[in-house]
């Protein structure tokens, strides 16, 4: 690992998660933002129950923040949705998706779901730790997974699912000048909307909430 890129880990691993905490139910995790209860109101409506319902629980998912190891500096793998899926399409976001039965845990979920849309093998992936979970407004709870990805490698793409992948430069997600932010009222609720516009394409939503969250980390202002 290039002494960059190991300095980045090193920065982020007091945020990472210990494997109990990634156990805990949805009433025990304090999200610190609007986006918690917004994600329980999705829930609630996809589920057709009241939002205090009992047992009410948001759909566990995982994604992979990959850092890739370049030579000329870390880059962040990001794919682009096709435009016909029902959630997110044609939004830039993490290879991730939805945990299931037969995963073993959360980080083996966001590994599964990278391969499966990409075709990145998880040999490929160091895992470093994983940050604290984030509420999204289309009703799941969302564990970013971050792994150094070591090249030389292919990606396969899904094609129903992904229409491209790509590479950013991390440092470019580190300088508060590139970040654009928005508060809004939505459902009631009041939350920051953050984006990343790129070379022509919208880094928005909870990709970016993701990504402007990791280079706070790195900067010591967390």
């Amino acid at each position: 690992m290039s002494p960059v890129l190991a300095d980045i880990v090193e920065r982020l691993k007091p945020a990472f998660l210990t494997a109990a905490a990634l156990k805990v139910a949805d009433s025990a995790i304090v999200f610190g933002s609007a986006e918690y209860g917004l994600a329980l109101k999705a829930a609630a409506r996809a589920k057709g129950v009241a939002e205090g319902a009992p047992g009410l629980e948001l759909t566990r998912a995982a994604v992979l923040v990959g850092l890739v190891d370049r030579p000329h500096g870390p880059t962040v793998l990001l794919t682009q949705r096709t435009a016909h899926l029902a959630d997110h399409g044609g939004q830039i976001s993490f290879p991730g998706g939805r945990a299931e039965d037969h995963d073993a845990d959360i980080v083996a979920a966001a590994l599964r779901e990278t391969e499966e849309e990409v075709g990145l093998a998880p040999s490929h992936v160091a895992v470093a730790g994983t940050l604290e979970d984030h509420g999204t407004v289309s009703g799941y709870r969302v564990t970013p997974v971050v792994g150094v990805i070591q090249p030389p490698f292919t990606l396969t793409l899904d094609r129903f699912e992904v229409d491209e992948a790509f590479e950013v430069p991390f440092a470019f997600f580190l300088d508060p000048a590139n970040r654009r932010q928005e508060n809004v009222v939505r459902g009631g609720v009041a939350r920051t909307i953050y984006a990343f516009p790129y070379e022509g394409r919208n880094i928005w939503g909870f990709t970016a909430r993701i990504l402007a969250r990791v280079a706070a980390i790195v900067r010591g202002e967390d």
